[in-house]
């Protein structure tokens, strides 16, 4: 996986953040979801980086990146705020001060908050599978609850989440990888075992913990934010086969192309066929959509 790309590691905010790199072109930044690393992109890095500078890290707390403790549970250690920051200097530290984001998962949450805080190092954002955190929170009906039943899990006080999931984590990572995803044998097995290999840790379990928790502190600034819409262009693109969750990212009443259209000024995207992994489970199809819209953009 990512055949020619550059790994290396960069500390930020006293924090080290393990990378790929390659290609050549305008930067854009990749940034990956629970409870996956960067290895997330490896389909769509190769074709990405004809046109593009790619650069697809580990986000704090996952993969082979940094896990800072939180002391006195300290939600800032792993709010959407500080890990937007971390990509900012990232980049900064790779010479690109504007780039393209591409996010899926936690990563879109990462690029939102990044668009906001840092909007001129954001020239457009495509999101993949997320509705933001405040519209969901507003509108949690029973289904998106019981889409969501991490996101509860992992909230709850330490360390009874950390204890559950670490009782068997290679248990909870099937059962997350298995209900999410709409397409048989999408996640290959190289892929699988970097997963694994990450999350079975308990410093992941931890931190992933400890990042779920910093939703509080994310909600609060996203209401410091509320009715500001980003000034990047948007791309969302979301998955719409996903039989074992009903009610995934929407429950019963939220629109994905709505809700972003109240928090971003110019917003276009559809859905595709597939569970909630689209860079493993549609890459061809989702690279595509991805360079068309970059390329009316420009």
């Amino acid at each position: 996986m990512f055949e020619g790309f550059e790994k290396t590691r960069i500390e930020v905010q006293g924090v080290s953040i393990h990378l790929v790199h390659g290609g050549a072109g305008p930067p854009l930044l990749l940034l990956h979801g629970y409870p996956q690393t960067h290895v997330e992109w490896h389909k769509m890095a190769p074709a990405l980086a004809e046109h593009y500078t790619v650069v697809a890290p580990d986000l704090r707390g996952y993969g082979d990146s940094g896990k800072p403790a939180a002391g006195g549970g300290d939600l800032s250690v792993y709010c959407k705020r500080t890990t937007a920051r971390d990509q900012v200097e990232v980049m900064a530290a790779l010479g690109f001060g504007a780039f393209d984001v591409i996010g899926h998962d936690r990563g879109v949450r990462v690029g939102q908050r990044l668009a906001l805080d840092f909007p001129a190092c954001v020239r457009s954002l495509t999101a993949l599978d997320v509705v933001p955190s405040q519209a969901a929170f507003e509108h949690m009906d029973a289904q998106l609850a019981y889409s969501w039943f991490h996101w509860h899990l992992m909230r709850q006080p330490a360390p009874l989440p950390e204890t559950l999931i670490g009782s068997n984590a290679k248990f909870y990572l099937d059962f997350l990888l298995e209900q999410w995803c709409g397409t048989e044998g999408a996640i290959t097995a190289p892929a699988y075992a970097e997963y694994l290999r990450c999350f079975d840790n308990p410093e992941t379990i931890r931190a992933t913990c400890l990042d779920y928790r910093g939703v509080e502190l994310d909600l609060q600034h996203d209401e410091e934010d509320r009715g500001r819409k980003l000034e990047c262009p948007v791309l969302l693109l979301w998955g719409t086969h996903m039989p074992r969750r009903p009610g995934w990212q929407t429950g019963a009443s939220l629109d994905m192309l709505a809700v972003w259209r109240e928090r971003a000024a110019d917003v276009r995207g559809r859905g595709i066929a597939c569970g909630h992994f689209l860079p493993e489970e549609r890459p061809e199809e989702t690279t595509a959509a991805v360079l068309e819209f970059l390329r009316q953009i420009q």
